[in-house]
């Protein structure tokens, strides 16, 4: 059907129309407009007229409510705002959780429990409401409710992975539970690390196991973290099974021990990692390390220590190595070296890691223009579980200047023990 506008009468009351809906549009569209910019806002007239403008706007009553109460402090003022914000947007849960807190402040606890049981239900997932409902949670008594809501942020929010895990152990310090019920297996690691930072050993333990069994995925820097503790705590045989276990989780499995050899990439043909049972290195004054592709004997490379300066007391590398308990050892190596200047000289050194006790000391490694080999035999304590390696200067503190090789490092277990030390110096 057409309409035909002929004459002048029809002409302008159509126009009108158009110009009444089209003013009608844009004066909507200018108060929702007025009224989003009001909402955003951050004083109390601003987002009050923002509400006047749009009656029916769920934020702006509820960036009011939070107004309220944060910046007014006032609970009291801020609950009808937030009351009907929830009631406009049934589902914004945040909208629900913010209505529990104020609720709680007020002590309404049946209205928070209602209003947190919505907002769960309108979005269950999301981990900021899951932080908040789990903390409201505790405040009421409800642990267990509170421990399923800290479950949904460890599946949902790494940033909240250790404040939820500090909450968890201080209510509920049992790592059995919480591994069964509370943090889930990607968040191992961290909870492994949670309870090495506080000291907390068998926790740590469980953990572990639980890791362990399942060969789960880690950072090399987890379990470095781990194996660090452990020697420090003196459990060097717990250490050492740690970084077998981990050998193909961490895709370690050529760093490991041998019977052939209890050193780890003794040729150095591996790259240093600086952790667990392989070299540890530290910057120290006057000493520079590398890796030598033009000077090897063992493998494809060697390491070159370069020496420069007073007061050198070691090269700054060294290995732990787990051992048995009086129990004799042969440790030898291949060394060069070069220009080599200064009382005394650079020495292997082998040692108890804890008690810093010397079991070996090689030969003064002078100047060799070609690979020579060293070493010597000795027997550990009675209570001996770790012994480290290291090159040192003797005397200790002199100044030297020179290029040292390393290569081929060897420690094994020899057939015979005996109870003395032998080329102990």
């Amino acid at each position: 059907m057409q309409l035909e506008l002929r004459s002048p009468a029809k002409k302008r009351a159509a126009l009108a129309a158009v110009l009444v809906v089209s003013a009608v549009y844009i004066g909507l569209a200018a108060t929702q407009f007025l009224s989003a910019y009001f909402s955003t806002a951050s004083d109390a007239i601003s987002l009050k007229r923002a509400v006047r403008l749009d009656p029916g706007n769920a934020e702006a009553r509820y960036r009011l409510g939070k107004f309220e109460l944060l910046a007014s402090q006032s609970p009291q003022s801020a609950l009808p705002w937030l009351e009907s914000a929830a009631r406009l947007d049934h589902h914004a849960g945040r909208y629900w959780t913010d209505l529990a807190i104020v609720q709680a402040s007020l002590g309404e606890s049946d209205s928070e429990q209602r209003s947190l049981q919505h907002a769960l239900e309108v979005d269950p997932h999301t981990p900021e409401i899951a932080w908040d409902a789990a903390n409201l949670y505790l405040a009421l008594g409800a642990i267990d409710q509170a421990m399923k809501e800290f479950h949904v942020v460890f599946e949902n929010d790494e940033t909240l992975t250790w404040p939820a895990l500090r909450t968890c152990w201080k209510i509920r310090p049992d790592i059995d539970y919480l591994l069964a019920n509370v943090v889930p297996p990607a968040v191992y690691p961290a909870a492994l690390e949670f309870l090495v930072a506080n000291h907390e050993t068998a926790g740590a333990s469980r953990v572990w196991e639980q890791i362990s069994s399942a060969q789960q995925p880690m950072e090399r820097k987890d379990l470095f973290g781990y194996v660090r503790y452990l020697i420090l705590h003196h459990e060097a045989a717990d250490a050492a099974r740690v970084w077998q276990q981990a050998a193909g989780m961490t895709s370690l499995q050529a760093y490991q021990p041998s019977s052939e050899n209890l050193l780890v990439n003794g040729d150095f043909s591996l790259d240093i990692l600086n952790g667990g049972f392989d070299w540890v290195y530290q910057k120290t004054e006057g000493v520079l390390l590398a890796l030598d592709p033009s000077e090897a004997h063992s493998s494809a490379r060697s390491l070159r220590i370069t020496f420069d300066g007073p007061g050198i007391r070691d090269a700054g590398i060294s290995q732990v190595v787990a051992v048995e308990p009086h129990t004799s050892y042969e440790f030898s190596a291949f060394y060069k070296a070069s220009d080599m200047d200064g009382a005394g000289g650079m020495v292997f050194a082998v040692q108890d890691a804890y008690k810093e006790t010397p079991l070996f000391m090689s030969e003064e490694l002078r100047d060799a223009d070609f690979w020579k080999k060293t070493g010597g035999a000795f027997t550990t304590a009675d209570d001996s579980q770790l012994v480290m390696v290291r090159v040192v200067r003797v005397p200790s503190g002199s100044p030297i200047r020179g290029k040292l090789w390393i290569d081929g490092l060897q420690l094994v277990q020899s057939n015979v023990t005996s109870s003395s030390h032998k080329d102990l110096q």
